[in-house]
């Protein structure tokens, strides 16, 4: 019945079981994380195999009664109608459990680092970044993270030039990732008094947060430089040499940070967004490796494309890599369910795409 091989599913369940005994079992502080992670990971796929083999053995015992001709004609029909069902729901728990078994991004369960930036439109390109920062830190709430602004450019009038936080929680980079690009909005600006429709525009990059482990930095590969960090208009906004500037000289990255009145605390803060943007690159670096011969896929992490739309006269929100519009633009903006149910399509349509390429693959 099922077109996953038999095979593949008794090594899962086999490793499940093992892992299982050995947790059971009491194991080494290490060996006890590392077995807990992947326990927490084979446990749901076991639970599909087990729903999955379950309705093809009802399915199995429905056709062995339709098949047999000492079989009561009433329980036949009976059994005629359910089998249909019992195909459909088949079909279900196979397309789950090949979701289930796809390739994992390593990076989906890190917490991440955001980035919003002002892009075109001046003022009221600072405010939609105000906003869009808003819109994820009410998500953050709801999906219970922590979010801490790690540095921020105000504008004049209560905007963002640029804000950079580090939103932490399990699968946080899983569930935000598709929102790096370019978001358009379209509406009214407060100041403008003829009443017509702006077009402005900000950047999101969403980085999975790095580890000491998964970005090794060399100190010798570092500039450090400090200065005495400034306000607006450059009056300086406190009397020591607090700000630091990092310049990671292998890649020609540079962080700064001047938030904090410690020049170790801002320090700490510049390296973590460092070490983001390094893993970042490396991953960038490894997807176009993989790229060059297949054809581009959703979440490709090309930042230059305007991704989507947010037109405040029509109460519309337009995601353009899927088509996907919805008229629930205030939910969305408060972080409500709405916006969820974008990311929940993003999702969908490159679990699918993913599919399409693992099968084709398969039949080539």
């Amino acid at each position: 019945m099922t077109t996953i091989p038999a095979e593949k599913l008794d090594k899962l369940v086999a490793r499940w079981q093992t892992v299982q005994g050995s947790l059971a079992s009491g194991v080494d502080q290490d060996s006890y994380v590392r077995l807990s992670r992947e326990f927490a990971e084979l446990d749901p796929i076991v639970s599909a195999i087990t729903a999955l083999r379950h309705a093809i053995h009802e399915r199995d015992g429905l056709q062995e009664m339709i098949d047999d001709p000492a079989s009561d004609p009433a329980m036949t029909a009976l059994a005629e109608e359910e089998i249909g069902g019992l195909d459909q729901k088949i079909e279900d728990l196979e397309q789950q459990l090949k979701i289930q078994l796809l390739p994992k991004d390593a990076a989906d369960e890190k917490s991440a680092i955001l980035e919003v930036r002002a892009g075109t439109g001046g003022e009221e390109a600072a405010l939609f970044a105000g906003d869009l920062f808003r819109m994820y830190q009410r998500y953050a709430d709801r999906m219970g993270w922590k979010v801490n602004v790690l540095s921020a450019s105000e504008s004049a009038t209560g905007g963002y030039k640029e804000i950079i936080a580090n939103i932490t929680g399990k699968g946080v980079f899983a569930r935000l990732k598709f929102e790096s690009g370019v978001h358009r909005v379209q509406r009214v600006p407060e100041t403008e008094a003829q009443g017509r429709i702006h077009t402005s525009a900000a950047t999101v990059a969403v980085l999975p947060e790095a580890e000491e482990v998964d970005i090794k930095i060399d100190e010798k590969d570092l500039r450090i430089d400090v200065f005495r960090a400034s306000g607006p208009g450059g009056q300086s906004v406190n009397t020591t040499d607090s700000a630091v500037r990092i310049t990671h000289l292998p890649s020609g990255l540079v962080v700064s940070q001047q938030d904090e009145k410690s020049q170790h605390k801002n320090k700490a803060k510049a390296m973590k967004v460092l070490r983001a943007r390094l893993y970042e690159m490396e991953r960038e670096k490894l997807d176009a490796e993989r790229a060059q011969d297949r054809r581009s896929q959703i979440g490709s992490g090309d930042r230059s494309q305007r991704i989507r739309t947010y037109n405040f006269p029509q109460g519309r929100v337009t995601d353009h890599r899927i088509g996907l519009t919805t008229h629930q633009l205030q939910y969305v903006l408060e972080g409500a369910p709405a916006l969820d149910e974008v990311i929940d399509a993003l999702i969908t349509e490159h679990q699918t795409s993913q599919l399409a390429a693992v099968e084709g693959q398969g039949r080539g």
